[in-house]
């Protein structure tokens, strides 16, 4: 099969309803969308389709990266969530049909994962407090293990660089300024962009010290409760793929992302609990100095990336004010840590 260069414009959600265009029987499709994929569940499994966006931080934008990332996405996400990810496949055109896995022209490709229960996502467990400190103790220790086994040193050491934090910052800032006076007011936006600059300027020395402590590691990056399945086990899934940079950090920057969640979903017990139990397992106390820093940093991506969704066409007026309100919460959590600082 021979990969094809030239990306039509193709409807993928319309050729992904058609149950024939799977490698599996299927009878019922559900679709879910992100600002960067579509992902179509079977009720067996998930078919994960990366749209042809480039936001700057990511490129999807030709089939050679997109190929690229799907590969990509399903070796790191094997580090946390091993036998949910099946693999990545093409989805090829063959006298005028579409398949997954088939045969003919690649247009396309796809990551095939296990679809696992929705009410089972810890975002939903969340929701109807069906989340215990037991839950939060083992994920801690998964994590805390996990970092210990995670690359770590040359590029991966430049991620955790006063350098790289203030760049990812900038970024942050400069993504963000058409929201300001929409989902954030100027106020708010430059008081944390004082503190956090201020903190770099000041901390730089402890930033540095992290990397000689060997606390900078391939991390997953995108670690918040809807990337965590509580079944029989713990699957931790969907990390960042599409750009080293966010996933090479400091291991505090990466439970930051979980612990601001838990705080954004109005579980600080479990987030304390959470904080506290990773401390232990990992042995890394001086993760205190940096916690406030780092669930800064994850409650503003999380407010820019739902800005980003307004930017969907088609988005209904409902919709639209859910997702500004989410956003606007996330970045009064972000001012919040800042406060701190």
């Amino acid at each position: 099969m021979v990969p094809s260069q030239n990306r039509d414009v193709m409807d993928i959600p319309a050729i992904m309803s058609k149950p024939e265009a799977y490698d599996e029987e299927v009878r019922h499709i559900r679709m879910k969308q992100t600002h960067i994929s579509w992902v179509f569940l079977t009720g067996k499994f998930a078919y994960k389709v990366k749209k042809p966006v480039n936001f700057g931080f990511l490129d999807f934008t030709t089939l050679d990266k997109r190929k690229h990332f799907c590969e990509q996405e399903v070796i790191l996400n094997r580090r946390l969530a091993a036998d949910m990810y099946v693999g990545a496949l093409p989805i090829v055109k063959s006298n005028g049909d579409f398949k997954v896995a088939g045969r003919g022209e690649v247009v396309e490709y796809s990551v095939k994962m296990r679809e696992l229960p929705e009410e089972a996502l810890m975002s939903n467990m969340l929701a109807k407090g069906r989340v215990h400190k037991g839950t939060v103790d083992q994920i801690a220790k998964m994590l805390a293990d996990f970092h210990q086994r995670a690359a770590t040193g040359g590029e991966v050491d430049k991620g955790g660089s006063v350098e790289t934090v203030k760049y990812n910052w900038d970024e942050n800032f400069q993504q963000t300024e058409e929201s300001v006076g929409v989902t954030i007011s100027r106020k708010s936006f430059d008081l944390i962009r004082g503190k956090v600059d201020s903190f770099i300027s000041s901390r730089a020395n402890l930033l540095e010290k992290r990397t000689s402590d060997g606390r900078i590691r391939d991390c997953h990056g995108d670690l918040h409760s809807s990337s965590i399945f509580i079944t029989d086990k713990i699957y931790i899934f969907d990390c960042i793929e599409f750009n080293d940079r966010f996933r090479h950090s400091d291991v505090v920057a990466d439970i930051a992302f979980l612990s601001m969640d838990l705080d954004y979903h109005k579980r600080r017990d479990l987030s304390e609990h959470f904080d506290q139990r990773y401390e232990s397992y990992s042995s890394d106390e001086g993760l205190w100095s940096l916690l406030p820093f780092y669930k800064c940093y994850r409650a503003y991506v999380r407010g820019k990336v739902a800005c980003f969704r307004l930017r969907e066409r088609g988005m209904g007026e409902v919709d639209r004010r859910s997702v500004m309100e989410s956003a606007s919460r996330y970045f009064d959590l972000s001012l919040s840590y800042a406060r701190q600082l």
